[in-house]
């Protein structure tokens, strides 16, 4: 699967000969900015957002209208784009369905939900997206550590990698993804939701230390790059 990050929790994951773009908090990212993305050349067959919260779906209005790309989200997320004149489809925690590109599963995520003008944002989730000949990855959203986690390689096929919240403050911190890791039962964590805010900055050595002390690999993309990861 091929990569591009572009800064706090927004990723573009090429899956299926299509394009899904998690939580797009692009335009108001100062770290974007000094990174010169231009959200304007950015095209998506599905936006994936995770929760309502403005630092993951401040530029998904403007994508989806300019791409024509689905919103896959939990419901009252998905309705509140509906009702802006966007395409979407609604789904809920622990339910699954077949796209063009592959399979979502929404799992539990433990965190808050409200969309940008206040609106009832609904449950934040998590991510499973399985493609048979691409592979299968765990986008996490905003999460603590929990051990419904440990349901994800009960239910879904084995991950090839997992993109996870290490910054702490307002979702886990760099050790406690460790443990979130061992939960999910795959070795390869990208991270993301850090450095963006002061809250967030943390000790890049001291996280990818931990991590190694564990056998197992973090890593930390610069904002603007692309990169690939293989189905194992």
């Amino acid at each position: 699967m091929r990569i591009t990050y572009y800064g706090h929790a927004c990723f573009l994951v090429e899956v299926g000969n299509k394009k899904l773009l998690f939580d797009p908090f692009i335009s108001n990212n100062p770290k974007a900015a000094e990174a010169k993305i231009d959200i304007s050349r950015i095209q998506a067959d599905y936006i994936l957002l995770s929760h309502g919260h403005e630092d993951h779906v401040a530029d998904a209005l403007q994508i989806a209208q300019q791409s024509k790309a689905t919103i896959i989200a939990v419901y009252e997320v998905q309705q509140w784009y509906e009702k802006q004149g966007v395409s979407g489809h609604g789904m809920n925690t622990g339910g699954q369905y077949k796209f063009d590109f592959g399979t979502v599963k929404l799992v539990n995520a433990i965190h808050s939900s409200m969309l940008p003008d206040g609106s009832y944002g609904g449950n934040p989730v998590g991510f499973v997206v399985s493609n048979e000949n691409d592979g299968t990855f765990y986008f996490a959203g905003d999460t603590a550590l929990t051990m419904d986690m440990k349901l994800i390689p009960m239910t879904c096929s084995p991950l090839d990698f997992s993109i996870m919240p290490i910054g702490d403050n307002f979702t886990m911190g760099y050790k406690d993804a460790v443990i979130a890791s061992d939960f999910v039962e795959c070795n390869t964590v990208i991270g993301c939701h850090f450095d963006t805010f002061p809250p967030v900055e943390i000790d890049h050595e001291a996280a990818k230390n931990a991590f190694e002390k564990a056998n197992k690999t973090l890593f930390m993309p610069e904002i603007g790059m692309s990169f690939t990861i293989k189905k194992k």
